[in-house]
């Protein structure tokens, strides 16, 4: 079994970064004021279906009478109206039928209006549960029929204790570093994580998480090569920086995830440069040698052109989705910084 199935929160005392969620379901739960229809809204990986089905048991729900449904593989006006008919009976073993449907947003619109009318007027014994990642694609009309909550992103503090306690469960140990670079990676989606931890611990030798390995799998640039880039940076050598970005667009790096972690980089020494008393903190989540090139950077004479690339690396970030070639904003970013 994959570790996100095998870790998944069994009950509200398991889940993570979605408390104040949580707090409000079971408050609804212990007046028994159950509505009709509710909406979970938020990026991937952040426990919207896990926290369904979790609410569909806690009002006594039977596996019998739990149905989910993929709306990204069901999405046409033909499966809504079997869903039409089949809500019309009544639950084998429970007071409720609860149908999760999964990635919402990807009905048809004709699909959208056949649901509607089952919104407008449900059954007294049907909950709706509608999840989504892309809740502005959603009709307004199916949005004011639902009590929505919004799922927040975890933060890499959050998702990093859940990598910790996993690690420890299955009996492995985690290089320092590790577990935080995984957690930066998942970009606050706790599957992401895992599913990158599973495979660190699959190739693993020694049941020791390496940072390496983390590398390995995900397709990252070692923190060597964004060190070395970001050094490029401060020293203003254009050539050498465009070398680098050349060598890791050969290698198949993912440009988003090196910018990501250029960015990482240069956040962490900026910070050890103008708050020295994080260091501690910062020495804690990085590998030793990342360490000690970052802060060697901090210490430079050069040091005070962070906050200039800092700028520039953001807006070749938010860039990279739109560019025809994929390396063309970081260099952009470079040229302009070096010159």
């Amino acid at each position: 079994m994959s570790l996100y199935r095998k870790y998944r929160p069994q009950n509200f005392a398991d889940v993570i970064g979605q408390e104040k969620v949580v707090e409000v379901l079971e408050a609804i739960i212990k007046t028994d004021k159950i509505a009709h229809a509710y909406l979970f809204a938020g990026s991937r990986g952040t426990g919207k279906t896990s926290i369904a089905r979790i609410f569909a048991r806690a009002i006594g729900t039977a596996p019998s009478d739990l149905y989910e449904i993929d709306a990204a593989s069901n999405r046409g006006i033909d499966e809504v109206r079997e869903l039409r008919e089949a809500v019309r009976t009544l639950p084998f073993e429970s007071k409720y039928k609860v149908y999760i449907i999964d990635e919402v947003h990807m009905l048809t619109t004709p699909a959208f209006n056949a649901l509607l009318k089952t919104l407008e007027e449900p059954p007294p014994h049907v909950v709706f549960i509608l999840a989504t990642t892309e809740k502005h694609k959603l009709p307004e009309t199916i949005i004011s029929r639902c009590q929505t909550y919004i799922f927040n992103r975890p933060s890499e503090v959050q998702v990093e204790q859940l990598l910790a306690h996993v690690i420890k469960e299955e009996g492995y140990k985690a290089e320092q570093g590790s577990l935080n670079f995984i957690s930066m990676l998942s970009e606050g989606s706790f599957r992401d994580a895992l599913t990158i931890l599973e495979k660190c611990v699959a190739i693993s030798k020694n049941k020791v998480v390496e940072l390496s390995e983390v590398e390995h799998v995900s397709g990252a640039p070692s923190s060597a090569i964004t060190g070395e880039l970001l050094q490029m940076l401060v020293l203003s050598d254009s050539k050498k920086a465009l070398q680098i970005i050349q060598k890791a667009t050969e290698s198949n790096f993912d440009m988003k995830v090196f910018n990501k972690l250029l960015l990482r980089a240069a956040r962490l020494s900026m910070l050890m440069l103008f708050a020295p008393d994080l260091k501690v903190k910062i020495k804690s989540e990085l590998g030793e040698k990342e360490y000690m090139a970052l802060e060697a950077l901090s210490s430079s004479e050069s040091a005070k052109k962070l906050l200039n690339i800092l700028r520039a690396l953001l807006r070749a970030y938010n860039e990279l989705g739109s560019a025809h070639v994929p390396s063309l904003p970081l260099e952009l970013a470079v040229i302009e910084l070096c010159q």
